[in-house]
């Protein structure tokens, strides 16, 4: 890699040559990235990405290594750890709402844990969900009947040369589990922060919600190291049932299993490998096709190189 663009990264952060990406996603599983530094604010993130863009080296935004699948390969190029993670204080809005700005590398699950025994309303559901809040636009994150979409008000983005620009939510064309961000229509931007729109509710109650969920998640969840759930359910079906159907719960591949407890979860029983879950996944893909016509389509994003296709 280059020494002048080490040296420039090096001004602006912490940086680590082959940094095993292992270490830093829920999975336990990847291959080394060939550079790695850590933002811990949206300044630092908007340098590191400018500097990448003017030496041409591929960035790829690390939030909290949840829904993502790293090759045994690694990643080339810069991996950049987003932990910027300063919360405004709600702001009380003309129409009674409560609007929260919070930086992109908030923990999504913190996030909801803090605000909602405060009496904030509208983020209760994603109290489990171990996603950073950039992720969590990207993907629509959701769960037990609500998403971001709910109460999404705006992001704030940066362009490859540091451009900041704010965009509504109506433009980021959210969906089941994508954006257009997942769709390629806003490439090169990096998120800074997110708007939410919030209202206010019984701290007591909340809390009994928060308490709620937590059990219902870990009857339903596997405690293993895993990456959430696997693929998307379709419109007709939910993607656990049609993997139990054909006879898969419990499929082991090397150290990959497909999990005993929910179906739509792989977890790495130990030193599982990515081309282990690729497998999976492949396997799963092929035998609910074969049986029932559908193509189950991945929640999990594949990233870097050495999926042993």
């Amino acid at each position: 890699m280059d020494s002048q663009f080490l040296a420039e990264l090096r001004r602006a952060a912490t940086v680590r040559l082959d940094e095993p990406m292992s270490r830093h996603t829920t999975f336990g599983i990847g291959g080394p990235a060939d550079a790695y530094a850590i933002a811990e604010s949206e300044e630092q993130l908007k340098a590191l990405t400018d500097t990448a863009h003017r030496h041409a080296v591929p960035s790829f935004i690390l939030g909290a290594g949840s829904n993502i699948l790293v090759g045994d390969g690694g990643i080339r190029g810069l991996v950049i750890e987003n932990r910027s993670d300063r919360v405004s204080q709600p702001i009380r809005q003309s129409n009674g709402s409560l609007l929260v700005r919070a930086q992109s590398g908030t923990s999504l699950a913190s996030l909801a844990r803090r605000l909602s025994p405060a009496g904030l309303a509208g983020l209760e559901w994603a109290s489990g969900i171990p996603g950073s809040l950039g992720g969590a636009v990207i993907y629509n994150a959701g769960a037990y009947g609500g998403c971001l979409a709910d109460c999404l008000r705006s992001v704030r983005v940066a362009n490859s040369s540091a451009e900041v620009a704010d965009l509504p939510a109506s433009e980021l064309a959210l969906g089941y589990r994508g954006s257009a961000f997942t769709r390629g229509l806003l490439q090169g931007k990096v998120i800074l922060s997110i708007d939410l729109t919030l209202h206010e509710g019984d701290p007591q109650a909340l809390t009994a919600r928060l308490t709620e969920l937590d059990a219902r998640r870990q009857a339903a969840q596997p405690r293993e190291r895993n990456a959430g759930s696997v693929f998307k359910n379709t419109p007709e079906h939910p993607a656990w049932s049609l993997i139990d159907q054909v006879g898969l719960r419990g499929h082991r591949i090397g150290d990959a299993q497909i999990s005993p407890k929910h179906t739509n979860f792989i977890v790495n029983c130990g030193h599982a490998r990515a081309s282990d879950v690729k497998a999976l996944m492949t396997l799963a893909q092929e035998r609910v096709e074969e049986r029932f016509g559908l193509r189950l389509e991945p929640e999990v994003t594949l990233v870097g190189e050495g999926f042993g296709d």
